[in-house]
């Protein structure tokens, strides 16, 4: 996978409409949603997520967390963030079982300790402490090896199956340049 193909994978998995999507495989998850009647209002998708840990030094309190996306679950009518955490963690081509279940390890390493969100500015006065739980939801595509799977089932590790379609995994085309560039190109 190129890093053009990691990034649309990325942006496609970062709205609530399609995490939703993938929670929806994953029943247990699923039923996690604070209202499953308005689930668009009850989490909040943060793309490659950082932390700021309470007990670190100044300067070096900031963590980017070891997974592709972080869920937080909060409740849509007080807008508080509830005790439940979903952190999903794509299977990357050339990782073995081992790396992907390294990177959630360090996930649960990092948030062991007290640690409050950086979250997108429209969430900033989201009320809430560090969760209860902490959930991994793993993701297999298609070039993942059977092995992992057998691995992450061995582990009782849920995963799901994604799918991209084809148009987001293929190579930037003249439409995907920024403005600016295009203009400078034509």
């Amino acid at each position: 996978m190129s890093s053009y193909q990691y990034d649309a994978l990325l942006s496609h998995y970062s709205t609530q409409e399609n995490v939703i999507k993938l929670l929806r495989q994953y029943r247990p998850y699923f039923e996690m949603i604070p209202s499953l009647r308005r689930p668009h209002e009850s989490l909040i998708c943060v793309p490659l997520p950082v932390v700021k840990l309470a007990s670190a030094p100044e300067g070096q309190n900031h963590v980017q967390l070891e997974c592709d996306i972080g869920v937080v679950m909060c409740d849509p009518d007080w807008k508080v963030k509830v005790g439940r955490e979903v952190f999903i963690l794509f299977h990357r081509p050339g990782e073995d079982f081992a790396g992907l279940l390294k990177r959630w390890r360090q996930v649960e390493v990092t948030l062991s300790h007290e640690y409050s969100w950086l979250l997108p500015i429209k969430y900033r006065n989201l009320l809430g402490d560090r969760a209860d739980y902490l959930f991994p939801l793993f993701v297999t595509l298609n070039y993942t090896p059977s092995r992992i799977r057998k691995g992450l089932e061995g582990a009782s590790l849920p995963y799901v199956q994604a799918e991209l379609p084809q148009e987001e995994l293929d190579s930037p085309s003249d439409d995907d340049t920024e403005p600016s560039q295009r203009l400078i190109l034509e």
